[in-house]
C-alpha cells in the first residue's frame, strides 16, 4: 500500500530522469484507438531517429504488445528490470508479469502493481517514453499524473457522443490540474463534421486533426511494417509534425 513515505515515489523520479519528455496517450474511454495510437507514435518517433521508450500502463486490457506483435521477448533484471528494445523501441507492459493472464485488480492493488512497475523499470536515457496509460478518469488515471509530473497529455477522441462527452471530463480535469496538453486526435471519423471541434470549442486546446475510419487497419495489427505504410500511420507522422505541441525535426 502506498504511503506517503513509500521509498518508490522517489525513485519513479531517477528512473525517469534520463528521459526528455513524456508523452500520456489518454482517453476517455476504450476502444477509442489509444493504445494504437501510442504504438505507432512509438514507432514513427523511433523510425524519425529519436531514442523511444513505450510503457503500457492500461492495467486493464494491455494490448500494445499485441499490436506491435512482440512475443518471446523479456525484460533482464539488473538493478531494477531492463526494458528489452523491440523494434528500436525500448517496451515494458504488465503482461511481462502477468503472461497475458487476466489481471483481476481493483483499486489500491492497480496503484501498486503501477507503482512498482513505474518503480523498477529502468530506462536509460531517452528522447520520449510514451505511456499508454488508463482510459478514463478514475484513480488509475489520477496516478499517472501524480507520478509522472513532467507529463504532457494526447488526447484521443472519437465522433461519438459519448467518448467525447467523457474526453470533455478529461480535458476538464488536465486543465484544472494545470497539466500540459499537447491536443486532440479525434479518431475512427466516418462522415464530414464539425460538431467535435465545436464541443470542445470552449476548452483551451489545440485540434490536431482528424483520421478516418480505417477498415484495413486490423490487417496491421502485429506487422510492424505494415503499420508504418498503412494511412493511419501516415496521418499521425503529419500531425505531429505539424503541431507545435511535439516541435519534432526532421
Amino acid at each position: 500500500m502506498e504511503t506517503a513515505m513509500d521509498p518508490r515515489l522517489n525513485i519513479i523520479d531517477k528512473r525517469l530522469a534520463g528521459i526528455k519528455r513524456l508523452i500520456a496517450v489518454s482517453g476517455g474511454k476504450g476502444g477509442i484507438g489509444k493504445s494504437l495510437t501510442a504504438s505507432v507514435l512509438a514507432l514513427t518517433l523511433s523510425k524519425m531517429g529519436y531514442r523511444v521508450g513505450l510503457l503500457d500502463l492500461d492495467l486493464s486490457a494491455p494490448s500494445t504488445h499485441v499490436i506491435l506483435g512482440i512475443k518471446d521477448v523479456y525484460p533482464e533484471e539488473e538493478k531494477g528490470i531492463i526494458p528489452p528494445e523491440v523494434h528500436h523501441i525500448k517496451f515494458m507492459s504488465i503482461v511481462y508479469f502477468t503472461r497475458d493472464n487476466p489481471a483481476p485488480l481493483r483499486g489500491i492493488d492497480i496503484s501498486n502493481a503501477m507503482l512498482e512497475l513505474l518503480a523498477v523499470t529502468r530506462w536509460g536515457s531517452l528522447d520520449f517514453l510514451i505511456v499508454d496509460t488508463p482510459p478514463g478518469i478514475g484513480d488509475a488515471t489520477m496516478d499517472v499524473i501524480r507520478w509522472l509530473r513532467r507529463a504532457e497529455f494526447l488526447v484521443m477522441t472519437t465522433p461519438s457522443k459519448v467518448a467525447l462527452e467523457t474526453v470533455k471530463k478529461v480535458i476538464k480535469m488536465l486543465t484544472e490540474l494545470n497539466v500540459p496538453i499537447i491536443g486532440v486526435i479525434e479518431n475512427m471519423k466516418m462522415e464530414k463534421s464539425s460538431w467535435v471541434k465545436h464541443d470542445l470549442k470552449e476548452f483551451n486546446v489545440s485540434i490536431l486533426g482528424e483520421i478516418d475510419f480505417d477498415i484495413t487497419i486490423e490487417g496491421s495489427i502485429g506487422d510492424v511494417n505494415k503499420l508504418l505504410e498503412s494511412d493511419f500511420a501516415a496521418i499521425i507522422k503529419e500531425l505531429v509534425l505539424k503541431s507545435s505541441g511535439f516541435d519534432l525535426k526532421t
